[in-house]
């Protein structure tokens, strides 16, 4: 609901406040005071495109507030968390215009696009002007009038959740399929290379363990050589190093009983004959060890050329690599089988819920036909009284594939004339028409549905007497469920508002004129009303007329 609008620097608007209440505002005034001023500079905070042409000052900006109450409207608040958007019980929407002309839009104090702008206001306020087709642009307002009438909104509502998990599965079953046919036309190479690394079975380091074997086999004569000579130094030959440290180990054990000091150093010497004697056995063991078989090198040769070229073929640098990747495509070529079971799941899945969907559908669009003639009915009774005897509604409603909505496209139809001829709504009616009969369907689903705030500028244009009687009666009672605004040169209408605005121009100490607003009280109401009916200076049969419409 809107709760106050604040406009400085628009046109001849220099500054002005209103706070319509929560149920019918009516704004009068006489032609050319400012009304449709007014409606302009809501509608820059609705994501309209900006004029610098409305800048009275061109030294200031100009800057149009909305305060709007959203405690209550979920669907505006999770449009809010998607935005990212703070999410707040009042909702403030700022258009501001500069002196340089850039149009600038905020939401609680933040930046957004106009595009952003539009989207959520169009979830606070519904603007009717002449002309303004857009809500039957598309086939929500009609379905949504529809299932208010037939009382089908709940199940609707079920239908629509079943149709969006049958898009989610079919959309799932899409991508597995074409994962599938992606993984398809790889599989045979990938199963290619898997047998070439499973036949070559390495083992964890494997290429460069025997390619280190391979060298020392190459230069087995040269390391037996060296590591015997060590040894022979060691252990063997005329004075073996080994022997020598063990002799002087055993005669300075024999002084040190005379010699404590000496202790230490036979000790050392003790340790380094253990630890060659050791180093010489290890030599030999080592020695031991070097191969000399042609049938193992070449066994080895072999096992290494066929490393280098898997390492080779596939960029890798390690046998630790070609297992990894052996693991990867062993992994992948099981998804591409987990891919085609959960395919033959999903084609199931979908064909179940696709099954369920339409009986859903079927019996949706039952409760809708049998609702129909009876909402035709009333819909033609209300364009009676509000002024269209000729006028004739009616409602297509086609077979289509599932769609959101359900299995139905809905049409509104008009015949103006009673020529026998009927055209899409949209189409066939006026400016004036399209907001009466806009006003006619709201009237009728007002419990059903929950509508943002509803503007109505001159819905009773074109009209008199009882049809403009039964506009106000219809406004009335539509403001007893939505917070209606509605301007009007009607005193049938503007007899029926909680709240009356009237709109007149002021001139300030230069003489220049600014559009004000007033609230009217109880006897500025029956004056006012009384001027629409009898002019500028009403007679008394006027002004008991002005009386009897405002009580």
């Amino acid at each position: 609901m809107l709760q106050k609008l604040v406009i400085r620097n628009y046109a001849i608007i220099d500054h002005l406040t209103i706070e319509p209440d929560a149920h019918l505002n009516t704004v009068t005034g006489e032609t050319g005071a400012g009304k449709s001023i007014i409606l302009g500079a809501l509608s820059l905070i609705l994501g309209e495109r900006a004029d610098t042409s409305v800048l009275i000052n061109k030294n200031e900006k100009s800057v149009v507030e909305g305060y709007f109450d959203v405690s209550n409207n979920d669907v505006f608040k999770h449009a809010l968390t998607e935005a990212e958007l703070d999410n707040e019980a009042q909702c403030i929407i700022r258009r501001e215009i500069s002196t340089n002309g850039k149009s600038r839009a905020f939401v609680n104090d933040t930046p957004v696009t106009l595009n952003l702008l539009n989207k959520l206001t169009s979830l606070l306020v519904d603007l009717h002007q002449q002309f303004d087709h857009l809500a039957l642009e598309t086939d929500n307002f009609q379905v949504e009038a529809l299932d208010a009438i037939s009382n089908t909104i709940a199940a609707a509502e079920n239908y629509r959740k079943l149709y969006y998990k049958h898009k989610s599965i079919k959309q799932k079953l899409a991508d597995n399929r074409e994962r599938q046919a992606q993984w398809q036309k790889e599989a045979d190479y990938k199963q290619y290379l898997l047998d070439e690394l499973v036949q070559a079975a390495f083992k964890n380091e494997e290429i460069e363990q025997a390619d280190q074997q391979l060298k020392q086999m190459s230069h087995s004569e040269r390391i037996v050589s060296v590591l015997q000579t060590a040894r022979q130094l060691l252990e063997e030959g005329e004075q073996p190093l080994v022997n020598e440290l063990k002799r002087i180990n055993q005669q300075l054990q024999s002084i040190t009983d005379v010699m404590p000091e000496i202790k230490p150093l036979q000790e050392r010497i003790s340790s380094a004959w253990a630890e060659l004697k050791d180093i010489a056995g290890e030599l030999e063991h080592e020695e031991g060890k070097v191969m000399l078989d042609p049938a193992v090198m070449e066994e080895l040769l072999q096992r290494v050329d066929l490393g280098n070229k898997l390492l080779k073929k596939h960029g890798a640098n390690t046998t630790a690599e070609l297992i990894t990747l052996q693991q990867k495509l062993e992994e992948e070529l099981k998804a591409t089988m987990d891919v085609n079971e959960a395919i033959e799941k999903l084609a199931k899945e979908e064909g179940a819920v696709y099954k369920e969907l339409i009986t859903e559908a079927e019996k949706l669009s039952a409760q809708r036909k049998k609702a129909l003639p009876q909402f035709i009915k009333k819909i033609n009774e209300l364009l009676v009284l509000v002024g269209m005897p000729n006028a004739r509604f009616d409602v297509r409603l086609e077979n289509v594939p599932p769609s959101a909505h359900g299995t139905d496209q809905i049409q509104f139809l008009l015949d103006a004339n009673k020529s026998g001829q009927f055209q899409l709504l949209q189409k066939a009616a006026s400016g004036g028409e399209m907001s009466r009969i806009m006003l006619c369907i709201k009237s009728l689903t007002a419990k059903a549905l929950h509508l943002p705030t509803l503007i109505f500028d001159e819905v009773d244009t074109g009209i008199s007497g009882e049809a403009a009687r039964q506009v106000g009666l219809l406004l009335r009672e539509l403001s007893q469920y939505h917070q209606v605004i509605c301007i009007t040169h009607q005193p049938q209408v503007a007899g029926r508002g909680t709240r009356h605005f009237y709109v007149y121009k002021e001139a300030d100490k230069n003489e220049r004129l600014s559009t004000k607003v007033k609230v009217l009280q109880a006897d500025e109401r029956v004056l006012a009303i009384a001027r629409m009916i009898g002019g500028e200076q009403p007679s008394e049969a006027a002004i008991s007329n002005a009386k009897e419409l405002v009580n």
